[in-house]
């Protein structure tokens, strides 16, 4: 376990100038070109817990970071499908890169709802030189996930923040991390609070068996200072109907449809490479019609998630011009159903992965397991249970869905 006060990552580099993307087609040609380089030390990385340092540095100043900063503050403001279709590309490769930059997509989503326009303009700045904001929202000491008691305080000299969160994805390669905070009244905020501010505490203890390299681990905060325009609004964004919730759903669903993926085009080279199965009968594993069956399962379902997704992604973009009650319901629902297949989908295509594998499949060498691991444990975010309940409950009853983070 490590901690770090007051340091900056990468041995207090300051942020670089980086990349300005223009388009989604550019968008996703750098995307594809970073996704190789990082396929090559994926295995390594998940097997020894080699935090992805390099690769983040390398992932944020190629400008992937900034693709949905707004047109009008110089962004390429990509469409919701490209977002997804680069974080399940990146999760395919390394899940826990492709998890990283979920909460700081999260973060700019809420600054661009409830920000004012010099917060906007100032924070939108910073992403386009090539800051990376983390994240720390949830609470692992509290009796449920909607209890908070990290909390944000006026003083004589401005604002100060107190508390401990864990759960803090991406915290350790950020250059702001984005607290959740309550005041005296009970008001939520999102506090953007600098990486190396004095009584910051970062501590590198997440020990999931699987999304090994997030550093997801406690964010400690004693007494510490923050500016007054680095607060921002944070319940305001479920109060009115906005695209907060669908679109930090969107990102998690195409994490587990990127390792489903994968973990399928990995199977079919497994598969393909495979020596003649002695106890089937046949001649070979792709001749073996119980392999071909369950084959056509996973790809059915792979497939399946992608098209969910996609529709999911539209819904959001169509909203996001004039956001209503209804369209923001629809785009929710929309998510609901994608994330929830995705969950399913990712365990299955991860799990027959090992299976079709054959005795080859435990070898840790080959990493195989890792898809399993991560779907396993990106998975248990928050429980599709909850998702299948609204939609069903919007489709039989007409009811709306809560408009919130998990939905």
């Amino acid at each position: 376990m490590t901690s770090y006060q007051n340091m900056s990552p990468f041995n207090q580099q300051p942020i670089s100038y980086a990349h300005i993307i223009k388009s989604d087609a550019e968008a996703l040609e750098i995307a594809h070109a970073l996704a190789e380089k990082f396929k090559v030390q994926a295995v390594q990385r998940d097997a020894a817990r080699i935090l992805p340092f390099d690769e983040i540095e390398a992932y944020s100043q190629s400008g992937l970071w900034a693709i949905t900063v707004p047109k009008q503050y110089g962004g390429a403001e990509v469409s919701s499908l490209t977002v997804a279709r680069i974080i399940a590309l990146m999760s395919g490769v390394d899940g826990s890169i492709g998890q990283i930059p979920q909460n700081h997509f999260y973060a700019l989503e809420v600054l661009r709802n409830t920000g004012t326009e010099q917060q906007k303009q100032k924070l939108y700045a910073e992403v386009l030189h090539g800051a990376r904001f983390g994240n720390a929202l949830a609470e692992f000491k509290t009796q449920n996930a909607a209890q908070k008691h990290t909390s944000i305080r006026r003083t004589e000299q401005g604002y100060v923040v107190n508390g401990e969160k864990f759960y803090c994805t991406g915290s350790l390669f950020a250059h702001r991390i984005p607290t959740l905070v309550k005041d005296q009244d009970d008001r939520e905020f999102l506090a953007f609070i600098p990486r190396d501010s004095q009584g910051l505490e970062l501590i590198d203890d997440w020990t999931g068996f699987g999304q090994k390299v997030t550093g997801s681990g406690t964010v400690k905060f004693n007494q510490v200072s923050i500016e007054a325009e680095d607060i921002i609004a944070f319940d305001q964004a479920f109060i009115e109907p906005t695209l907060v919730g669908p679109f930090a759903q969107i990102m998690h669903a195409a994490i587990e449809t990127g390792i489903a993926r994968a973990a399928f085009e990995e199977t079919l080279h497994r598969v393909r490479q495979a020596r003649p199965w002695i106890d089937s009968g046949v001649e070979h594993a792709t001749q073996d019609p119980l392999t071909l069956l369950e084959l056509g399962r996973i790809v059915a379902d792979v497939r399946a998630s992608e098209v969910l997704l996609k529709q999911a992604a539209h819904s959001i973009d169509a909203a996001k011009p004039q956001p209503t009650v209804q369209n923001v319901a629809k785009a929710s629902l929309d998510v609901a159903k994608a994330r929830a297949h995705s969950t399913e989908t990712a365990l299955k295509a991860a799990s027959k992965l090992i299976e079709l594998a054959g005795s080859r499949g435990s070898q840790r060498v080959d990493g195989l397991d890792r898809f399993w691991r991560n779907a396993r444990v990106h998975t248990l975010h928050d429980a599709s249970r909850w998702k299948y309940y609204f939609i069903a409950n919007h489709l039989l009853n007409d009811v709306l869905p809560p408009r919130r983070g998990t939905l």
